[in-house]
């Protein structure tokens, strides 16, 4: 049964495997000549007698053991095929076409499997999958899952390709939870065992990112306006008492020049100030003469002197990332509220491998982060910014009117006469709306003085025709207002409204303005039997409000500055 199943070649190693042949040792003159031949002949040699020296089994599969070269006295009595010469060098090129062949043998004797999909196959190749063409294993899809939280503390699935980045899964939980798309939303890594928490850069790879996260980590959709306020406004953020720049020429730098300082790799600014250090293993802080610099952040040993020997490196700022620390003085005992704290990207959770940081004032943890991020990441920053700014360029250039098709379709129309006509003039429609709107007005405050039962009663509706919109954000105290405020971005213009926990019929304006939150009461008035909103003591009043902060959307009023940006709060 063996003699059946194995070819010529095998019986003969067998055979000369047995002691009685002493002719098996190796002719080493011989071997020697035949390594000393050319290329040329080799080739030919070899692409001449590949069929020779590939013996194959009865079942189509190529032998993978080479016959030795037989006896002399053999070598007669065997046919031309199984004469060989005796440890022959082979080409390269002879090998490759070898191994070609082996294959084309080994899939032969298979039968061909009809390809499903022939429309996915390039014309060059074949309708039919062969076997060789299968994949090795199971595809990988490259899809991962992410579990997103909202402020509610709700949490939503999403699977999300290996390449995304922060930015297109905040496009994505947008569209999904039908949100207003204005550029400022943001996912946040959050670690509630540290209290930390940063907003990842719109170019981050959130697999990544997740990755390098513990395991009671998750990431928050929330609104962020500051991200990129910077860009704005970079004298705010960067005052002129920790720029070293302005204290060595003492000269104020033009906010152009401030910001191309810090985003051109070939100029050296440097950031500067005192700063708490917690000391490594201990409870207790320490004030240190601190300087950030593209190389890392450095603190001085000798008050503040910035001399090389005198400067003690504490953070690397390209394997690490800055975050706001939450529960600085609760958690860390920080002397003040402004920490914030540098964790290396290795790090898992370990306290001893954290710099835990703390400045005066909100204004000095503003700088120091701001800079962090434009001394790591440089002009990438400026490249996230821009990207909406002209993605909603395009799509104003490019894109319908903004207004439905339903809208386009209304006329103005003028029932006074006693027939109706079309309002061309676009001022005399404007005068139109605004008079339909006063008279409307007039007949609310006429159904309040006859006192109508109606649901919707004008009195019923603004008491609760707010509670809808998403800057009421209903009975939190004055402690939750702020940690909202702080978590959105502190810049000027943030408010929301609450329910006032002093007087229950009054309401609360909470303002954020030069990074300082301020309240402002409104108050209730009635006159003529209508209940007004107001306030500055009555002297603007409102009958609802939504008038209210659609007026000092557009007026500033008695307020430090106008309402711009609502806080947010969305379930996902």
């Amino acid at each position: 049964i063996q003699t059946d199943l194995i070819g010529p070649g095998f019986q003969q190693s067998a055979n000369r495997s047995s002691p009685n042949h002493q002719e098996d040792d190796v002719d080493l003159e011989a071997l020697v000549n035949d390594m000393n031949s050319s290329l040329e002949s080799l080739y030919s040699t070899c692409s001449g007698q590949q069929t020779e020296s590939t013996p194959l089994l009865h079942n189509g599969e190529t032998s993978h053991i080479s016959p030795e070269p037989p006896s002399s006295s053999s070598s007669s009595a065997d046919s031309p095929q199984t004469s060989l010469r005796r440890s022959q060098p082979m080409h390269i090129l002879a090998v490759r076409r070898l191994q070609e062949e082996e294959q084309q043998l080994r899939t032969s004797s298979l039968p061909a499997i009809p390809n499903p999909f022939p429309e996915l196959c390039s014309p060059a190749s074949s309708p039919v999958l062969s076997p060789g063409s299968l994949p090795p294993g199971e595809p990988s899809t490259g899809k991962y899952i992410v579990k997103i939280f909202s402020e509610d503390g709700m949490g939503k699935v999403v699977e999300i390709p290996a390449d995304m980045t922060a930015r297109d899964l905040c496009q994505l939980l947008v569209y999904k939870s039908h949100c207003v798309d204005d550029n400022s939303w943001a996912l946040v890594e959050h670690h509630p065992l540290l209290g930390l928490e940063r907003c990842l850069e719109d170019h981050e790879l959130v697999v990544q990112v997740q990755a390098s996260m513990n395991s009671d980590s998750r990431f928050l959709f929330r609104k962020n306006y500051a991200k990129y306020e910077f860009f704005r406004n970079p004298l705010t953020f960067f005052p002129e008492h920790m720029v070293a720049w302005c204290q060595e020429t003492n000269r104020t730098i033009p906010p152009s020049q401030l910001l191309q300082n810090f985003l051109a790799t070939s100029s050296c600014p440097e950031i500067q100030g005192y700063l708490y250090v917690k000391e490594v293993g201990r409870k207790s802080w320490k004030k240190v003469y601190m300087f950030l610099r593209r190389s890392g952040l450095y603190c001085s040993t000798k008050g503040t002197s910035k001399e090389p020997r005198h400067l003690q490196l504490l953070a690397d700022l390209e394997d690490s990332n800055i975050f706001t620390v939450i529960t600085g003085k609760k958690q860390h005992g920080a002397p003040t509220d402004f920490g914030f704290c540098i964790k290396p990207n290795k790090c898992r959770g370990e306290l001893k491998e954290l710099r835990m940081l703390c400045a005066e004032d909100e204004q000095g943890r503003t700088c120091w982060m701001t800079a962090f991020r434009l001394f790591k990441y440089g002009i990438v920053l400026y490249q996230n910014y821009k990207i909406p700014q002209q993605r909603k360029t395009l799509i104003s250039h490019f894109s319908a009117p903004v207004r439905s098709v339903s809208e386009n379709s209304l006329v103005a129309m003028d029932f006074s006469g006693r027939i109706g006509r079309v309002i061309d003039n676009p001022v005399e429609a404007q005068s139109a709306a605004m008079e339909e709107g006063h008279a409307w007005r007039k007949r609310s405050q006429r159904m309040n003085i006859l006192g109508s039962h109606s649901p919707l009663h004008h009195s019923s509706l603004s008491s609760v025709i707010h509670i809808a919109q998403l800057w009421f954000h209903g009975r939190i105290s004055r402690e939750e207002s702020h940690r909202i405020i702080h978590q959105q971005g502190q810049v000027d213009g943030l408010f929301l409204l609450r329910v006032s926990q002093s007087n229950p019929k009054a309401f609360v304006l909470t303002l954020c303005h030069h990074q300082k939150i301020k309240h402002f009461q409104i108050l209730p008035c009635e006159e003529d039997g209508q209940v007004f909103f107001s306030l500055d003591d009555g002297a603007t009043k409102f009958t609802d409000l939504i008038q209210l902060v659609e007026f000092y959307q557009l007026n500033r009023g008695v307020l430090p500055c106008k309402l711009k940006h609502p806080c947010t709060v969305v379930a996902l």
